[in-house]
């Protein structure tokens, strides 16, 4: 059974593991809807929340219903990943809501500047899935190195900046988006099956290959690669030695010097013209980009590896200085986010929402089947922008929810030794 089909006794029994009663969440629910049951915050109010993130979630589709829904204004603040984690820890008043990756919690959280998010006060909390509260797919555990989203779900205390092993109702974020990302490749141009991370380094594709420049994550694609090819068996890809940091840097310099790459790209857009140009055929990739390309009539695919994915997972938190309506109207947003218009919209994108039911039940019986069963799409397939994605017949890139999200192998992290391994990858982008 999946997670999106678990019954009310399942939650239940889940509850009870995370120390969390039924009763309790009941009660927090009851408290929420009176709290922040939508429409709560008329418009004559106008409460504008301040939303700071990269762009990757920011729709102004998603802003726009969500004034419809409840009168709320939402401004947008796009920033680069590096520059949500400056905000938060130097301008904790400079927004409402942020939308951050967990992997940067263990920089965030001991900055003191975050809140914990009161799960009492998030409708379905107990909805929440279990491949990020607890590791598992159907289940089963999944692959943990890195910073996997369980490790750091939940504080001590509303203002704790010390992790808890055990679920609390304090929790540090609540889901938005995730995924299990792997390399995005030109099929048409390199005309042979593509299995491994190892083809990134391979030299076949020289001035042909791109790389993500934000260096915690693109050091974790590269050691993908690097392992894949037998060079360096890693402890854990997401919190390297810093002689596995070293062994690391100096294969990539070499392969920097021989030609690999073509680009070392930070933003979006230029991973979407990188490939839809041709200028490379083999590259770190998100999901969405590949729909970019995709929706422009050009083949690209989000190939599935051997090795298995590299995943991630943001979600909204507030910061400490939030009080009052303001806290109020936050919370509401994120009540309604959860509720399944917004996931369903960003699931179309081919991210995963954190609460699968109420997404599902906010799309066509073919699109749930086609995104997250894995099965030949019944109909074309359409991009939230209703652009043509594809064609009646297709299945998705990696299959079903449980087949990719249970084929993780790492998570993006921050690592112990980060400050070492940043100046070693920037000596790699400068050599």
């Amino acid at each position: 059974m999946s997670e999106a089909n678990e019954s009310p006794a399942a939650a239940a029994s889940d509850l009870k593991e995370k120390g969390l009663s039924r009763r309790t969440f009941i009660k927090g629910a009851v408290a929420a809807a009176g709290i922040a049951g939508f429409p709560y915050v008329h418009a004559q109010e106008k409460i504008t929340l301040r939303y700071l993130g990269t762009a990757v979630n920011q729709s102004a589709d998603i802003a726009k219903k969500f004034k419809e829904d409840t009168g709320i204004d939402i401004q947008y603040v796009p920033v680069t990943t590096d520059d949500v984690a400056k905000r938060i820890i130097t301008q904790p008043n400079s927004f409402d809501i942020v939308d951050t990756e967990y992997f940067a919690l263990k920089k965030l959280i001991p900055a003191g500047t975050l809140a914990g998010m009161d799960a009492k006060r998030i409708k379905l909390a107990d909805k929440i899935t279990p491949v990020l509260t607890r590791g598992e797919v159907n289940g089963k555990k999944i692959g943990d190195q890195g910073t996997a989203p369980k490790k750091v779900m939940f504080l001590t205390g509303p203002r704790s900046t010390e992790f808890s092993a055990t679920p609390t109702e304090w929790m540090t974020l609540i889901p938005t988006t995730y995924n299990a990302d792997t390399l995005g490749i030109r099929p048409d141009l390199i005309k042979r099956p593509i299995d491994s991370w190892a083809e990134l380094l391979n030299p076949q594709f020289k001035g042909k290959a791109a790389l993500l420049n934000i260096p915690a994550i693109g050091i974790m694609d590269s050691a993908m690669a690097i392992e894949a090819m037998g060079h360096v068996k890693y402890g854990d890809k997401g919190n390297m030695t810093k002689a596995e940091i070293d062994q690391t840097i100096k294969i990539l310099i070499e392969a920097k010097r021989a030609g690999q790459f073509r680009a070392f790209w930070k933003d979006f857009n230029e991973s979407v013209n990188l490939m839809a140009s041709g200028e490379v055929v083999i590259q770190s990739m998100w999901s969405p980009a590949v729909t970019k390309v995709r929706t422009m009539g050009v083949a690209c695919k989000f190939q599935p590896l051997k090795e298995g994915y590299r995943s991630w997972a943001s979600g909204f938190g507030f910061p400490r200085s939030l009080q009052g309506k303001k806290l109020d109207a936050a919370y509401e947003f994120v009540n309604w986010f959860q509720d399944g218009w917004a996931g369903a919209y960003l699931m179309r994108q081919g991210y995963y929402s954190g609460v699968l039911e109420t997404a599902k039940t906010h799309m066509q019986p073919y699109e749930w089947d086609y995104w997250i069963e894995g099965k030949a799409a019944a109909q074309d397939i359409k991009a939230p922008d209703g652009q043509l994605l594809e064609k009646a017949g297709t299945v998705r890139d990696g299959g079903s929810y449980n087949q990719r999200m249970g084929a993780i192998a790492c998570w993006n992290a921050v690592m112990d030794e980060n400050i070492y391994m940043v100046q070693k990858w920037n000596e790699f982008i400068a050599a």
